[in-house]
């Protein structure tokens, strides 16, 4: 029997495109000031800077390269955890000021919902820090839906397609792997699941097929459907 749900937000609560072509761009675009009007303020940002340093080698204290290479894992889509965490404090200004509003599917917002509603407990785990998560759902199109969630991982727990990230997670949660269902876009994030002992669900929400012999799910009516076969 399910009793938790594990999902991913890019591609499977929230559309791919309102990453790519929202908040990548805004990063890329207010990234530099951000860091160099909070820079003598604030504590975290220059932790954050530190981490930058020690992962590539530029000296912490040459903050022109260290911005150099943030805007570079941005257009690479690196999942560092210290440009995910800077990304966060920034779509947080951009949350307030109203610059735009977290995406997430109508199916998955209402299906959220309804699960926490039955009394499943629902977590996140993304590439994108806690914060960022909190924020995609916390200022969605459909209302502040983190009351729905009873908590948040990101990379800090590992790489997603590493099957520790979930044996980690699954300690940090105490309950049995067969009772957590994880759905992700990513078919190499949920064998990774798998490897760990949860059960997965496959979200394709365009209209390509995959090739593979795993069973596919287009929205989240079809993920309860396979919920209420366990």
């Amino acid at each position: 029997m399910i009793r938790v749900i594990l999902t991913d937000i890019e591609g499977t609560t929230s559309s791919i495109s309102f990453v790519h072509q929202v908040l990548f761009p805004y990063s890329a675009e207010h990234l530099e000031r951000f860091i160099r009007e909070g820079y003598d303020d604030s504590l975290e940002i220059r932790e954050q800077l530190d981490a930058v340093a020690e992962r590539s080698g530029i000296p912490a204290d040459d903050v022109d390269g260290l911005i150099e290479v943030l805007l570079r894992w941005i257009q690479e889509d690196r999942k560092e955890t210290p440009l995910k965490a800077l990304q966060g404090m920034l779509w947080e200004q951009g949350y307030e000021q109203g610059a735009f509003k977290g995406h997430v599917y109508e199916d998955a917002a209402q299906y959220l919902k309804r699960w926490h509603d039955r009394g499943l407990r629902l977590y996140v785990y993304s590439s994108g820090s806690v914060k960022a998560q909190k924020l995609i759902f916390g200022f969605s199109e459909a209302g502040d839906l983190t009351p729905f969630f009873s908590g948040y991982f990101d990379t800090r727990v590992g790489a997603k397609r590493e099957s520790e990230s979930y044996r980690n997670i699954l300690a940090e949660l105490g309950v049995e792997p067969e009772t957590v269902l994880f759905l992700s876009d990513v078919e190499a994030e949920l064998e990774a699941a798998e490897a760990a002992g949860m059960r997965t669900a496959w979200l394709v929400r365009d209209g390509s097929h995959p090739d593979s012999e795993r069973k596919i799910m287009r929205n989240f009516e079809d993920v309860d459907t396979l919920l209420r076969s366990f």
